[in-house]
């Protein structure tokens, strides 16, 4: 016997509630599958960067031993007597990352007992070479090429480790995109579900009026978990692209040092032997316009490769004791004329009497600059308010950075720190970023709150000089 309409209503909605019963159940195991594959893609990235600290601090070792045996001058031995102390962190890092995979732990331990090896060759090279007056001996020469075997013993070691990682890497990756191509296939279910659902109550209420009622009723309730599902879907995918954009940030970073290594090894034998030239033509003066041209534009090249580091990992400061007031006002002499062109109307609520801050002048500069255009770019002309305050907060330097421009959404407020995220037709994604890093390698905080259409607030925490 044919079921009646209300049957039939009744029985299509309920196949819809276990489809999607079943759509959210699979939704929630593929998601838990990719939080999972992603904690794993970066814990490889992690050790891939240790090892490539661990043979970076090495090579700069090598370095400054060779650059002593061959310039004879004590301060190439400063990263030599550095390095061996930077190792520690990578090998403890590396021990804890890799505690539960036996084969690359063995092999951790193997790579320790050859660096040891290395140093002790390093350091028995220097002893010999001091002992006979700095000069080139037939021991050393043979020190020197069994430094070379042991050296290319490493490098084979860490390839070896590090092309384990990125198999595993790229297995983990291949499961990711497997689970995010099973989310799609969820997606497109879904959708189907909602078609066949508003195709089914179509057909319902040409039946029966009183049918079609109830099939509405059903169908919006459906529609709006569908929509809530789909949502969940969606914040999945964004998670999944912040994903890759950290990965393609660490990436950057690997490519850097890589590329600084590359550069700066055979900048520094050119810097050696231009010395040694000029050491050799005892200060003909013919040719020091050249050796100083060589010298400059070495060193402009080595500025050009720290600059290119700076985005991926913290730099030395020069810290200087500084009224935070008065570095403030030389930074609104450099933002001058933007202000003047687009009106923009400053109001400063400095506090008096504020101790003194240690800071990085010219970094800090860049911090405080860097949210200062990207509030008067956010502004109107002729409308803008800027407002800049400081205060002293729980001991701590409070700088407050206002404006009233166009505000920022929620979504980029979670990502307005990451790598190349920005808002501007023409932004880089890295001006923020360099701020970031800048006010917490001054031990700071900076915070931001925003609402659209009516501004945001940058809040920046310094600590006091000690002699405050």
């Amino acid at each position: 016997m044919k079921l009646q309409i209300e049957n039939r209503v009744k029985a299509g909605y309920i196949a819809v509630f276990l489809l999607l019963t079943l759509s959210y159940i699979s939704f929630f195991i593929s998601t838990s599958k990719l939080k999972e594959q992603t904690t794993l893609v970066q814990h490889t990235n992690i050790i891939i960067n240790r090892l490539q600290s661990l043979l970076s601090h090495l090579t700069d070792a090598e370095t400054g031993s060779r650059g002593y045996m061959i310039i004879k001058d004590t301060q190439f031995l400063s990263e030599y007597n550095e390095s061996f102390s930077l190792l520690k962190p990578d090998f403890l890092a590396l021990r804890e990352l890799w505690k539960d995979n036996e084969m690359q732990e063995t092999r951790l331990e193997t790579l320790k007992t050859r660096i040891n090896e290395k140093y002790r060759i390093m350091k028995e090279m220097i002893i010999s070479f001091d002992n006979h007056d700095m000069q080139t001996t037939d021991s050393l020469k043979s020190m020197s090429y069994h430094g070379k075997e042991v050296m290319d013993t490493i490098r084979d070691m860490v390839n070896t480790m590090e092309n384990t990682e990125k198999n595993f890497l790229a297995e983990r990756t291949n499961k990711m995109n497997s689970v995010l191509k099973t989310l799609n296939v969820f997606i497109i279910t879904s959708i189907i579900i909602a078609v066949v659902l508003a195709l089914y109550s179509w057909v319902v209420y040409n039946k029966e009026n009183r049918a079609k009622k109830i099939a509405a009723s059903h169908a919006t309730r459906y529609r709006i978990e569908l929509e809530k599902r789909v949502d969940e879907l969606n914040e999945a995918n964004r998670e999944l692209k912040e994903l890759r954009s950290i990965e393609k940030f660490a990436a950057s970073g690997r490519i850097a040092r890589q590329m600084a290594h590359e550069i700066r090894n055979p900048l520094t034998n050119i810097g050696l032997a231009s010395e040694q030239l000029r050491s050799d033509l005892n200060g003909n003066e013919d040719y020091v316009i050249f050796f100083d041209m060589i010298d400059r534009n070495a060193k402009r090249i080595n500025q050009l490769v720290s600059d290119l580091l700076n985005s991926t990992k913290f730099a030395q400061l020069q810290v200087e004791d500084i009224s935070i007031n008065d570095l403030i006002d030389e930074v609104l002499i450099d933002a001058n004329d933007r202000l003047e062109l687009k009106s923009i109307k400053l109001v400063k609520g400095y506090e008096d009497g504020m101790c003194m801050v240690s800071v990085d002048k010219e970094r800090m500069k860049i911090a405080l600059l860097n949210i200062i255009v990207n509030a008067i770019e956010a502004m109107e002309a002729e409308k803008g308010i800027l407002k800049i305050g400081t205060a002293n907060v729980n001991n701590k330097c409070c700088i407050t950075i206002i404006d009233n421009g166009s505000g920022i959404n929620k979504e980029s407020i979670a990502k307005i720190f990451e790598p190349y995220f920005t808002g501007k037709p023409k932004g880089t994604g890295l001006g923020l970023t360099s701020t970031q890093n800048i006010i917490l390698n001054h031990k700071g905080t900076i915070d931001v709150e925003s609402e659209e259409g009516k501004g945001s607030t940058f809040t920046i925490n310094l600590n006091f000089a000690e002699n405050c």
